[in-house]
């Protein structure tokens, strides 16, 4: 792997990273990051793959590390890049619990069983949420373990069901 993020440390660098391993305070990841800043200082002279199977990480968090220090400085390349894809929960716990609600309630005429966008559009109808999916939904009454397409409630289905004559056989 060609080397593309040259990690030069100063000297204070250096000691504090030396510092971070010593004391042994900090997480497991910034440890393993000091210690790839470390190797990866062109005074060192490890390679990409020395570092890598040193520290039993993979060769793109060798580069990774190397380019957050290179193009970021220290403190973020000794600590994690924060999540940035955080999405608002679509519906709240109110809201499913209406859902729920809605789904144990009369079905409207002219329909055997709610449907998913029936229940979708019955929420905004209601002003429950502002708007909502049919797949939100379904996967919110898949968390709760509430599917109404089942056929199976924890008990054989007629149709499975054993013959009276027949008898189980002790062993």
């Amino acid at each position: 792997m060609a080397i593309r993020y040259i990690v030069e440390l100063t000297d204070e660098e250096r000691q504090q990273l030396k510092e971070i391993i010593s004391k042994n305070k900090a997480n497991r990841n910034t440890i393993v990051n000091a210690y790839i800043l470390l190797r990866s200082d062109v005074s060192c002279g490890w390679t990409y793959q020395e570092i890598a199977t040193a520290y039993d990480v993979s060769l793109p968090k060798v580069e990774r590390v190397r380019k957050r220090f290179v193009e970021e400085g220290l403190e973020a390349a000794l600590s994690r890049k924060p999540v940035t894809n955080v999405h608002r929960r679509k519906i709240t716990g109110e809201e499913e619990a209406h859902l729920i609600a809605l789904c144990c309630s009369q079905v409207p005429e002219g329909h055997n069983t709610w449907t998913l966008r029936m229940l979708a559009d019955k929420m905004v109808a209601l002003d429950i949420v502002e708007s909502v999916s049919h797949e939100t939904i379904r996967r919110t009454l898949k968390k709760t373990n509430l599917n109404h397409g089942k056929r199976k409630n924890g008990v054989f289905p007629p149709s499975k069901m054993l013959p009276s004559s027949v008898k189980w056989k002790k062993s």
